[in-house]
């Protein structure tokens, strides 16, 4: 074995000396020190025999706990200060930006990008703290099995399957309806599952998406759909039609929901040339609050419908995919193949579960917040951005930005950024959130974490940009939007 033998690979223990290997004469054993810090506490740190002068050393003084050696209390209070305004701040929503506001204080925030940012409330945690737990794969999760049940009860289906993200549940209906080899789906060509899943349907699924042109409420023309399905029915030339994918509520369109007549005609549709109906529910239960009608009467149309949590419901984590009994089987098994299969997932469903109890309650309260700030915006009466109140149904703002300055990404970096002179004109700093959605439009989403304070707190926020920006404008530092008169 030579050097690299046990002995010099594990080393010798503490304290003892460290052996060579025999055969090299005089180097029997060599010392091995202690170091001070693995020496018993309050004596005095060893060293070997045979060194004159070095029986022992002194033990170093402890460590104070108010800081470093010696360091009084005192010395570290102004950053314990800090940290614990920092927490405060973080708890009240205060977020730090870059460079913070003015003289360093932190804006008040008002989160408007998505409803995907909610953070679980003080019941959900607690919910999930005491949830009771099982292994999902064995399907022996009490909170899990309850969330299935109830979920499949209020959608209407016989079965619901949870799974860890909408967009995994999308995908696993189009793997599940789609299973020959050449099949089409429809949809829109601004809807979700085609735009923002990573073409999760063609990557994974080998299914070739047909897109149809999106109507503002988003629908699609149902003449064109059929013309589009007739074409490829029965063709050898053409991909399989199998698969017609619908968004509730729809995203792009600002959050509309589809109308129930739109719903049956499309289901007599797919009955007409065999095919099946999957929709992408994510905000499914906001699209039954604005109509007034039970979630049900809307999943009844389809084969499949996916629901969302983390988003208006306010779970961290989670969504179901709800359907027949037969289809929620071979879900299960296209769940696992994709790595959606979760064990001790109670603790999410614990979370979804009481999103699901109160979400007529917190979705109706989001829909008037939405609502009050579009009604504020069109009264403003800015040429620099409009809102259709007619396009508001739910928790979705879409704003119109006709210029070229300030362009989208522009009004949302000053909406975000903050002033010593907007703090002194409105006596509170704030920071609104909102994402660029396209080159002409802002989106805005409300939310449980979005009071009607902060609501207000926003529409004050665009009302002083929009002043601002105008100011610049009739100054001459930027090029005025057309049709605006340089105001």
């Amino acid at each position: 074995m030579g050097l690299a033998g046990p002995a010099l690979r594990g080393g010798a223990r503490a304290g003892a000396a460290a052996p060579f290997p025999p055969g090299i004469p005089g180097k029997e054993a060599l010392p091995c020190p202690v170091p001070a810090r693995y020496s018993r506490e309050g004596g005095a740190a060893p060293f070997p025999p045979g060194i004159p002068g070095k029986e022992a050393l002194p033990v170093p003084a402890p460590r104070s706990r108010e800081g470093r050696k010696g360091d009084p209390a005192p010395a570290r209070e102004p950053l314990r200060g800090a940290v614990r305004a920092m927490r405060a701040a973080l708890r009240r929503g205060r977020l730090p930006g870059p460079g913070g506001g003015p003289g360093g204080r932190q804006p008040l925030v008002v989160d408007l990008r998505s409803d995907t940012v909610t953070r679980p409330c003080a019941a959900m945690r607690r919910a999930m703290a005491r949830a009771a737990v099982g292994d999902d794969d064995y399907g022996e999760d009490p909170a899990v099995n309850e969330l299935q049940r109830r979920a499949a009860a209020t959608l209407g289906t016989e079965s619901a399957l949870f799974v860890p993200t909408a967009t995994m549940a999308n995908l696993i209906a189009v793997m599940c309806h789609c299973q020959r080899r050449g099949a089409q789906l429809f949809l829109g060509r601004d809807a979700h599952l085609h735009v923002y899943e990573h073409g999760g349907a063609a990557q994974v699924a080998g299914v070739h998406s047909q897109a149809l042109p999106d109507l503002p409420n988003g629908t699609f023309d149902l003449e064109q759909l059929e013309l589009t399905i007739r074409e490829a029915h029965g063709s050898r030339y053409h991909p399989r039609p199998e698969l017609i994918c619908l968004e509730n509520t729809h995203s792009s369109a600002g959050g509309r929901a589809l109308p129930l007549t739109y719903l049956r005609q499309v289901r007599g549709l797919a009955d007409r040339y065999g095919l099946r109906v999957h929709m992408d529910g994510a905000r499914l239960m906001n699209a039954a609050v604005a109509q007034g009608v039970e979630p049900a009467q809307i999943a009844q149309h389809c084969d499949s419908v996916s629901l969302c949590f983390s988003k208006g419901l306010g779970a961290p984590a989670g969504a179901v995919l709800a359907g027949s009994g037969q289809f929620v089987a071979e879900a299960w098994r296209v769940r696992k193949l994709l790595g959606g299969g979760m064990r001790q997932a109670g603790v999410l469903a614990a979370a979804a579960l009481l999103g699901l109890q109160h979400a007529e309650e917190t979705l109706s309260r989001d829909h008037e917040h939405a609502r009050s700030f579009a009604e504020g915006v069109r009264a403003l009466d800015s040429p620099l951005c409009s809102v259709s109140l007619a396009a508001v149904e739910t928790n979705i703002v879409m704003l119109d930005v006709p210029g070229a300055w300030p362009c989208p990404a522009e009004l949302c970096e000053r909406l975000r950024a903050v002033s010593e002179e907007e703090e002194a004109e409105a006596g509170q700093a704030v920071s609104v959130l909102l994402l660029p959605w396209s080159a002409r439009a802002l989106r805005a989403v409300w939310h449980r974490d979005v009071s009607a304070r902060g609501t207000e707190l926003a529409r004050r926020k665009l009302e002083f940009v929009a002043r601002k920006c105008q100011e610049e404008l009739a100054s001459g530092l930027h090029r005025a939007p057309p049709g605006t008169g340089g105001a």
